[in-house]
């Protein structure tokens, strides 16, 4: 009964998934595939004990699970043991074996002592547990290598339904002494820029979500308590300075208004954790905010990368670990072209880490290929270390994974490397997950643990890679159309390019030339996480250029504008303009004053030195001017200050000048004309004063009388 129920189960979901997809295309299509998924028979590995037999007589202790979401009861079930004695022979056969999902492909020997196991009935969404033991012996496994093993599951001694896949080095110690590789094991810790300023206002909250539970950097925190002390850490300081700053209480943009946040307690011990761990790790700095070089290197925005070194290797050293190198360079997506390798190198960046198909080798090769090479730039050579893909996938699945198979299939990976033909020189490896990465602890834990205690292994620096006999020749960098298309467009960067040059300004009418405060701002726009997030990228450069165009504002040419003209009495002479520093710190800058009407006034103004102006105050210079003969009216100049190396500063102001000169015959004219009315003037003068002596005189001679 329970075998024919389940045969019209499965008649019936097969008549019904046709008309399902049928009925509704698109979204309701995945939907039935996925149900279609969902209702099958499922076989699982969860545990292999030891992870490498050595001996002979070895108990390998296999089990797991089987599940029943076939939407009907089941009886009759059997789990399978299925292997092979026959070893692989290279890392490409053992991938072709795990990808394959063909039942009828699986290992062909199954053992038949305690190698398995039947299943009691299981009803709908039932679970059952398995155990197996074998050993080496049973197994046929004779030498040092990597072998197939299988657990399938089938129903009343027919064929298998499903299986799963895995793999089992077998290590006696019998074996000749196999090379000990080299593996350094690079973890970054990079995010997003969350502020536009150097203020504590942030543009959204969502570190607050990333460090606590299980949010991806809290993750971190937790792998970083346990890794190896070999392990480099690759560490974004603009990170670090954002949660720095969220420990001081902050603000985050909320449209139109900003919600005010106590200090960070979890940002705080988020910090505190890191510290603690990596305190005797090796730290590498990426520079400040993780900028796009690349991107750099081709829009003519060279400067930037270098101050991204020089401040990433200053934050580093002050918030993370006081050893942090910037020597060592990851590019965005771990890939880079001659023209960004220049760059870097010119900033004393000596090695850089690289994904595969950045640097393949020469000519195709059958081993796996040293990790270091050699590169040359203009700065001189640089070290070249590539990260192997498959050992990286591991610690980075594309999806959810067992930790017990991916542990298995780690050390079958490293085992079959120290065995690969003509290797007799120790290689060296690179593990180098995605730097955004979200990670898996139990798994990126379990990996380092195995990797550490593996005897063909020996875990080191990442700065330990150097280039040996054992490098392979490698075929140069080769960066592709579509890496091209990765990379911040010039379109977006041009608004970059435009607030770093005008925040720099802000610094060189300063007094002390002290860096620009707005280095960090704008190196957070370069950032390689806006690739794929141009849009709030856009939004925040926005923010920057609106803010240094506020600084430069605060220092200003006064009472400019054509309804408030100046008077320049006479055919020569000065006018006043004054400058206002609005800012704290005293400033020095040059006026450049140019008429516009040269045929009206010309200005003539050798200015020497630079006018100094006091924090808060009002700076003032004479401007000497000469108007032409015999005219008045209106003219304009224009009005650039400038600073000492003589770059504008701020936009130009037009400012008008009233003439009143009069010269030649018109001097003349006027003083006769004025020496006429004096005299006019005088003469009455004389004789008001004349007519009011006679008046006194009558008066006193009638009183007389």
């Amino acid at each position: 009964m329970i075998r024919k129920a389940t045969l019209l189960a499965a008649l019936s979901a097969a008549l019904l998934a046709p008309m399902v997809v049928a009925a509704a295309p698109g979204a309701a299509a995945s939907e039935a595939s996925a149900a279609a998924k969902r209702q099958t028979l499922s076989v699982s590995i969860t545990s292999i004990t030891p992870e490498v037999p050595k001996g002979q007589s070895d108990e390998i202790k296999i089990s797991g699970t089987v599940r029943n979401d076939t939407g009907a009861a089941m009886a009759g079930l059997r789990v399978r043991l299925r292997y092979t004695a026959q070893k692989f022979t290279d890392r490409a056969t053992m991938a072709t074996y795990l990808a394959d999902q063909n039942v009828a492909t699986l290992p062909f020997n199954v053992s038949t002592r305690n190698s398995f196991m039947d299943i009691p009935p299981l009803d709908v969404g039932g679970t059952a547990r398995w155990e197996m033991i074998a050993t080496p012996v049973q197994l046929g496994l004779r030498e040092f290598g990597v072998y197939p093993i299988a657990v399938d599951i089938s129903q009343y001694g027919g064929g298998p339904i499903t299986a799963q896949r895995t793999l089992l080095t077998y290590a006696p110690p019998t074996v000749p002494k196999t090379p000990r590789n080299k593996l350094a094991i690079a973890l970054p810790v990079i995010d997003q820029p969350r502020r536009a300023t150097d203020d504590a206002v942030f543009v959204d909250d969502k570190l607050s979500q990333a460090i606590t539970g299980r949010g991806r950097l809290a993750d971190l925190a937790r792998i970083a308590q346990s890794a190896p002390s070999t392990t480099t850490w690759v560490v974004d300081p603009a990170l670090f300075d954002d949660l720095n700053t969220m420990t001081k209480g902050y603000k985050v943009k909320v449209k139109d208004r900003q919600e005010t946040k106590p200090a960070s307690a979890a940002a705080s011990q988020w910090l505190t954790t890191m510290r603690t761990s990596l305190a005797s790790s090796p730290v590498v700095a990426v520079p400040y905010a993780d900028p796009d070089v690349a991107a750099l290197a081709h829009q003519g925005l060279d400067p930037q990368t270098g101050r991204a070194i020089e401040l990433g290797g200053q934050t580093a050293r002050a918030l993370i670990n006081r050893n942090a190198k910037t020597n060592i360079n990851w590019p965005a997506a771990g890939v880079l072209d001659d023209d960004a390798l220049d760059l870097l190198s010119v900033s004393k960046v000596n090695t850089v880490l690289l994904n595969a198909t950045n640097l393949p080798p020469q000519t195709p090769v059958t081993a796996t290929p040293d990790a270091a090479t050699t590169l040359d730039s203009v700065g001189g050579p640089v070290t070249a270390l590539v990260a192997d893909a498959e050992l990286t996938s591991l610690f980075e699945p594309a999806s959810s994974t067992s930790v017990v198979l991916s542990t298995q299939r780690f050390i079958a990976e490293t085992a079959m490397i120290s065995t690969e033909p003509g290797q007799s020189t120790p290689r060296s490896l690179v593990v180098a997950p995605s730097r955004r990465w979200d990670p898996n602890p139990t798994l990126v834990t379990a990996l380092m643990k195995t990797a550490g205690r593996l005897p063909w292994l020996q875990l080191a620096t990442l700065e330990s890679i150097k280039p040996s006999k054992a490098s392979v020749p490698r075929a140069g960098l080769t960066y592709t159309e579509q890496d091209r298309k990765q990379e911040l467009t010039e379109k977006y960067l041009k608004p970059v390019r435009d607030a770093w040059s005008k925040s720099q300004l802000t610094a060189l009418v300063t007094t002390q030339k002290t860096r620009s405060s707005f280095d960090a701002a704008v190196l957070r726009l370069t950032s390689s996480s806006w690739r794929n997030n141009t849009r709030v990228g856009r939004s925040v450069t926005k923010l920057v250029g609106s803010a240094v165009k506020a600084r430069t504002e605060l220092i200003k040419i006064t009472g400019s504008g054509p309804d408030r003209p100046r008077t320049l009495a006479g055919s020569n002479g000065v006018v006043p303009i004054s400058v206002k520093n609005s800012l704290s710190a005293p400033i020095q800058l040059f006026i450049d004053v140019k008429s516009n009407n040269p045929e009206l006034l010309t200005v003539t103004f050798p200015q020497e030195d630079p006018l100094p102006i006091g924090g808060g105050q009002i700076g003032t210079v004479q401007v000497p001017m000469i108007a032409a003969p015999d005219t008045s009216g209106d003219a304009t100049v224009t009005v650039q200050l400038k600073t000492s190396d003589g770059q504008p500063y701020g936009e130009p102001q037009r400012l008008t000048i009233r003439t009143t000169g009069y010269t030649g015959i018109a001097l003349v004219i006027v003083g006769a004309a004025l020496t006429v009315m004096l005299a006019a003037v005088v003469t009455r003068l004389l004789r008001r004063r004349s007519q009011r002596r006679v008046a006194r005189a009558k008066t006193r001679e009638s009183e007389t009388v």
